[in-house]
């Protein structure tokens, strides 16, 4: 039974694999048709109906693209439609989400310190959070403010600060910015499901049916489209968070998450201007590495309160009460617990390696399955190898998570 983590290792890769590679696909689209609806250009042989063209060269060859603000004359027999790029992103997106944050509750979403709640509590927040972002932002967009693009965007900020905020008083620092990511991401998805994919069906049955196509629905698809341009690279930063605990292990975790979006918004407004050919906007480089700098000095305040772990989790039981146990925490605090403690003693390292600590039984009894595939079934830990771990020391480490998992 103890190998089976090996399997389910695996599947949180190969769902990580997935999500990259299908936000890689939407991103890449995205991207693309934003560029490439800023450059179109209006000519005197463009045919009736034809908002602008764009020439492009790619490939060995030549592109003509021609743009229709509502729909052409005749509806083409193909259609290309571009929504599972966004969909396959969104679905690979929660079903790593599940199988980290939500079976792994009890480690990467709850944290005693912040708000002692059970797994169920954390779990349902979360999924509750997420859908609720999108109900706020879709009746923002229909509702008066929506029909202002500064003040819907600044209003949205406000929402995105105070969300920040919020996943900081309910989930772990690491937590929280992932949620800001699937938040976000959830109003992009939802923005391509509910609203642009939908539009441009009632255009196509309209001319079908014969029926003129109203230029209305062309236009709110490309007020969300330009949303989730804006929106995108935020997205892509959150995913990577968890990575960097100097992103979500200080204090003002939450204003380095609210200060990314901005970050993000002016990085994209440098290149749609540069797409729609209206000169180059080098200031906004010049805002995004002051921003940066502030990021980077919020991160060096005080960190996330951290007490040692006083409570053993749901699963963690089992591995403290294996026979093994002590010899295994003592190679653990011998081999690991120098970088993976509050104060690392080992030079060059100033905060434990993705907030983990080791340095006390209940923390590594929680952390089993961490240990052992760092450690024992891989050498990835100790890096190079620099405490000099054995073999015997490996091989005890699969044998007390075996042994815990089959009790």
């Amino acid at each position: 039974m103890g190998d089976l983590v090996i399997f389910y290792e695996w599947a949180m890769f190969a769902a990580r694999w997935l999500h990259v590679v299908t936000a890689v696909a939407w991103i890449g689209s995205s991207f693309y048709f934003i560029a490439l609806d800023l450059g179109l250009r209006k000519t005197p042989s463009l045919p009736p109906l034809a908002h602008g063209e764009e020439w492009q060269v790619h490939g060995g060859g030549f592109y003509h693209i021609q743009k229709y603000l509502v729909a052409p004359e005749f509806l083409p027999e193909h259609l290309t439609w571009f929504k599972w790029e966004s969909y396959a992103t969104w679905l690979s997106g929660a079903l790593l989400l599940a199988l980290l944050y939500y079976i792994g509750a009890d480690l990467y979403l709850v944290d005693r310190n912040v708000l002692d709640i059970p797994s169920w509590g954390a779990i349902a927040l979360s999924i509750g959070s997420i859908g609720l972002g999108w109900l706020l932002y879709d009746t923002l967009c229909k509702s008066k403010i929506g029909q202002s693009t500064t003040g819907l965007m600044l209003v949205l900020f406000a929402i995105l600060v105070a969300m920040s905020w919020g996943y900081t008083q309910l989930f772990t620092g690491r937590a929280a910015m992932l949620h800001m990511g699937a938040f976000t991401a959830t109003i992009m998805t939802a923005n391509v499901a509910m609203i642009i994919i939908p539009n441009q069906k009632i255009v196509v049955a309209d001319l079908k049916a014969g029926r003129t196509p109203d230029a209305k629905y062309g236009k709110i698809a490309k007020q969300r489209s330009l949303h989730n341009n804006y929106l995108t690279l935020p997205v892509i930063f959150f995913m990577l968070s968890s990575h960097y605990p100097l992103a979500f292990a200080t204090q003002w975790n939450w204003i380095i998450a609210s200060l990314i979006f901005l970050v993000g918004v002016v990085v994209r407004q440098y290149f749609n201007t540069r797409h729609a050919r209206k000169g180059n906007p080098h200031w906004t480089w010049a805002v995004a590495v002051i921003l940066m700098l502030i990021i980077a000095w919020l991160s060096t305040g005080p960190r996330l309160p951290e007490g040692a772990e006083t409570q053993i989790s749901a699963g963690g039981q089992q591995y403290m009460d294996s026979q093994h146990f002590a010899a295994a925490s003592l190679a653990v605090q011998t081999r690991c617990a120098m970088c993976h403690t509050a104060e690392p003693a080992y030079e060059g390292v100033y905060r434990a390696p993705k907030n983990v600590v080791l340095d006390n039984d209940i923390a590594i009894a929680n952390h089993a399955r961490e240990i052992v595939i760092q450690s024992g079934w891989s050498h990835a830990m100790p890096p190079g190898n620099v405490t000099e771990m054995t073999a015997q020391e490996r091989a005890l480490l699969v044998e007390w998570y075996r042994e815990g998992s089959n009790s």
